[in-house]
């Protein structure tokens, strides 16, 4: 796992953890399952409190995307996994549709992005 906070960045310290995390997850840079380190030894290693490290946590965790599993630690939920793929199944049944009806990609994307505005 990689991540760094910069202290002279504009955006909270746990949102940037919250984020870096996020993305590693979304990106399968961390897959499912992986064991995230504790949250003393993330703020150790990063250089911040151990309060700030708790809190994307707690993010991450309400978003879906990590457990904590008690004693046995957090870990990177399958929830985001299966949230991805059925977004990505979703995508590939409306480009086989729109194809099928001859509209072409530029306006099929032009249909995508004024529903994801409603």
């Amino acid at each position: 796992m990689r991540i760094s906070v910069d202290a002279n960045s504009d955006m909270p310290p746990f949102e940037q953890v919250r984020s870096s995390i996020a993305e590693q997850v979304r990106s399968g840079e961390l897959p499912v399952g992986a064991k995230l380190p504790t949250v003393r030894a993330l703020a150790a290693e990063l250089g911040i409190a151990a309060n700030t490290a708790a809190k994307a946590y707690r993010e991450l965790e309400q978003a879906g995307l990590i457990e904590t599993r008690g004693r046995a630690g957090t870990f990177v939920s399958d929830a985001g996994d299966q949230t991805a793929a059925r977004a990505a199944e979703a995508a590939a049944t409306y480009a086989q549709i729109t194809h099928a009806l001859g509209i072409p990609a530029d306006e099929a994307l032009a249909i995508v992005r004024a529903a994801l505005k409603a």
